[in-house]
């Protein structure tokens, strides 16, 4: 398993929310495009990078700063965040992003995500597919628009779709651990990776130390992406080598 860590932008900056919520935001004083870089350094193949304003407002708030960060890091940054149409996915692999990342599209446009999934290429596209599980034993289902409303759609209905379209890469978030730092949903991630061994997953939300990184790695995920534990130093950048692959 890989680490690939998380940068989240509000108005340039870097920021990490709490559960998804605008109204709990902690600032951090890296600048995006450094704090890319030095991830890089340490060994990072991938950064995942989230336009914040864009979620918000459907429209990239902070495509300057991607390009930015994709100029230091061509194709190396996967990218998401307000991104709804060919268009958007276009222009954020157009900046310079490896992948682009989309989000409540995929549950409200089932049938353009497949066309994206073929158009742009399965390599070239995550799904993020993010999950609330009220009580044990149920199906986890998809949540959308900022994480205000539950879909109908669980994530197996979902998953078994997109990956006969082809589906490769898919980010998926347990909405309840996003920024809370209360571990990963790690039941979740063993039933995911054990349901779909041709999907590479990247686990998110919850990560707050080495711990948590051995745990997830043990489910079968193919990545984790972390944010807030590094950027908090609790994760160290000797714990954090063995889970870079260019480290």
């Amino acid at each position: 398993m890989k680490v690939i860590p998380a940068i989240d932008m509000k108005d340039g900056r870097c920021v990490r929310l709490y559960k998804g919520r605008f109204d709990e935001v902690t600032e951090y004083e890296a600048d995006p495009a450094i704090l890319a870089t030095d991830y890089a350094r340490q060994g990072a193949d991938w950064i995942h990078c989230v336009d914040l304003d864009g979620a918000r407002h459907g429209v990239a708030g902070n495509l300057s700063k991607i390009r930015e960060i994709a100029a230091r890091l061509p194709g190396r940054i996967q990218v998401g965040g307000g991104v709804r149409d060919a268009t958007a996915i276009s222009v954020l692999l157009e900046a310079g992003a490896g992948r682009a990342v989309i989000g409540s599209a995929a549950v409200q446009q089932p049938e353009s995500t497949r066309a994206w999934l073929q158009d742009f290429g399965a390599e070239r596209i995550v799904l993020a597919l993010d999950v609330s599980r009220e009580l044990p034993n149920t199906p986890p289902m998809l949540v959308i628009k900022g994480w205000t409303e539950t879909s109908p759609v669980s994530l197996w209905q979902a998953l078994d779709e997109f990956t006969a379209a082809g589906l490769r890469h898919v980010l998926c978030t347990d909405i309840s651990r996003d920024g809370a730092m209360t571990g990963p949903a790690v039941d979740l991630y063993e039933e995911c990776a054990g349901r779909y061994p041709g999907v590479a997953f990247q686990a998110s939300g919850g990560v707050r130390d080495l711990v948590d990184l051995r745990t997830l790695e043990a489910t079968g995920v193919d990545s984790a992406i972390v944010g807030k534990a590094l950027l908090e130093g609790r994760i160290t950048e000797t714990e954090l080598r063995p889970f870079l692959q260019s480290a």
